[in-house]
């Protein structure tokens, strides 16, 4: 049994179609979990293979009538109120990665699941993106019959959001005004690839709304903690000057928005949680 698989990723598409040759699952907002299962052990990993201490989920995988076993899905921002599962990679000495997804599935049937883990359903609408609409999922995914496990981004599994997420970096924050406290907005950026070896800090935005009082000031201390004397953004149109802080781009937040702005602004973001499964400086441009 392996130490690590890649987890397999879905490729964004703008596409809204339907169809025999796909089917379709609802996309959960949440950590991509993956578990491992050996000889009694249970490990807990991220995408990015940092380990994740879930002891109510952990608790129920130990449970489940195999020896070995590795599992791939989605766990809610809380960490314990579902595992959503809807892969299996390996069972009891065999990998599963190359078996039709049908199979995959039918394996994943005939585990003793128990709370708080849960098995993805498949979606039988003639539209899922409009039930994911209008039941306030983050969107569907799609992925074809017939198809592998691969450990890389493939369009075999095509991602349709309906509002669109990004993991952000925090390079500062301003001052809060009136009644709020802690702070008034973050502001936040990305990586990318500058000239030679140089990697650009992206200004994206501020963000101002998706915060409670407890959360505003938990982040102002944290924040406090890592600041600095100058903007960590190299390239920083529209940043504010005024009541602005700065800090070391080390805290990662998950944001939610309409779209993209012309001139590459986030437009009406919301916070959606503060990640801690992801490093800074893995936080790319999603789309």
């Amino acid at each position: 049994m392996p130490d690590w698989l890649e987890p397999m990723a879905a490729t964004l598409t703008q596409d809204r179609f339907a169809g025999d040759d796909w089917l379709f699952e609802k996309k959960y907002d949440g950590i991509r979990l993956l578990a491992y299962k050996r000889a009694g052990t249970i490990k807990l990993y991220s995408r990015n293979r940092l380990p994740q201490h879930l002891p109510a989920i952990e608790k129920a995988i130990a449970a489940i009538a195999a020896d070995e076993l590795i599992l791939d899905g989605e766990v809610a921002w809380d960490g314990e109120s579902g595992y959503h599962v809807f892969d299996i990679l390996w069972l009891n000495g065999q990998s599963t990665t190359q078996l039709p997804l049908e199979e995959r599935r039918a394996l994943l049937k005939k585990l003793n699941f128990t709370a708080p883990m849960r098995r993805v359903d498949l979606l039988h609408d003639d539209e899922p993106w409009e039930r994911a609409r209008r039941e306030g999922w983050e969107g569907v995914i799609a992925k074809r019959r017939g198809s592998p496990y691969e450990h890389r981004r493939s369009k075999l599994w095509l991602k349709m959001k309906v509002e669109a997420s990004q993991e952000l970096v925090v390079g500062g924050f301003t001052d809060p005004q009136g009644a709020r406290v802690g702070l008034g907005a973050l502001l936040v950026g990305y990586y990318q690839p500058g000239r030679g070896d140089v990697v650009d800090f992206v200004f994206a935005g501020k963000i101002g709304t998706g915060f409670d009082t407890r959360l505003l000031l938990d982040l102002r201390k944290r924040l406090d903690a890592i600041e600095i004397d100058k903007t960590p953004f190299t390239i920083a149109k529209g940043l504010p000057r005024l009541r602005a802080h700065w800090v070391k781009p080390q805290i990662v937040v998950q944001v939610n928005f309409m779209e993209w702005t012309a001139h590459n602004k986030l437009r009406h973001p919301r916070l959606i949680v503060v990640r801690f499964d992801k490093k800074a400086r893995e936080v790319v441009r999603e789309q």
